[in-house]
């Protein structure tokens, strides 16, 4: 079951974090409550989506009682960086870190994560229509976010 997947955990853990290192403490905890929960599983076939919940909860687990300090720099230096780099994919990413958590996580989970709705709904607590929704929400916001960049980037030109 690790070798099965843990990439696709830690690339959900990376997007949700943006840090290597914690994504792949995120990832070692996650098997870590596994196993000591692995008694509580009832199907297997459920495993991926089990552990993916676990992950996400890991995650949240983390910023409980955190308070998040913006540091300037770290965003000049953050913005600089997407600048210098004018892939397509780079764009994207962006793009969808400006989405609100609530619409870019079911996203994720959909299109890193090859989730089904009903799995996604499982996962966030939400009903399937909410689901379907937030992610359709989001996907007009990124192709909005992206065409203004694009008429932006064409003034400049």
């Amino acid at each position: 079951m690790v070798h099965a997947y843990a990439s696709d955990l830690f690339r959900f853990a990376y997007w949700k974090c943006r840090d290597r290192a914690l994504a792949e403490d995120l990832v070692q905890e996650t098997y870590a409550r596994a196993w000591a929960a692995w008694r509580d599983l009832r199907d297997e076939k459920a495993a991926k989506h089990w552990l993916f919940t676990i992950l996400h909860r890991e995650h949240a687990r983390l910023y409980e009682r955190k308070r998040v300090e913006i540091d300037e720099r770290e965003l000049e230096h953050l913005m600089l960086a997407a600048e210098v780099e004018a892939q397509r994919s780079v764009e994207l990413r962006e793009a969808m870190w400006t989405l609100p958590p609530a619409y870019r996580e079911p996203l994720v989970l959909q299109v890193l994560g090859g989730f089904a709705c009903g799995e996604i709904a499982q996962m966030l607590n939400l009903s399937e229509a909410a689901v379907l929704q937030r992610i359709s929400r989001a996907r007009r916001a990124l192709k909005k976010q992206l065409e203004l960049e694009l008429v932006q980037s064409e003034r400049r030109s």
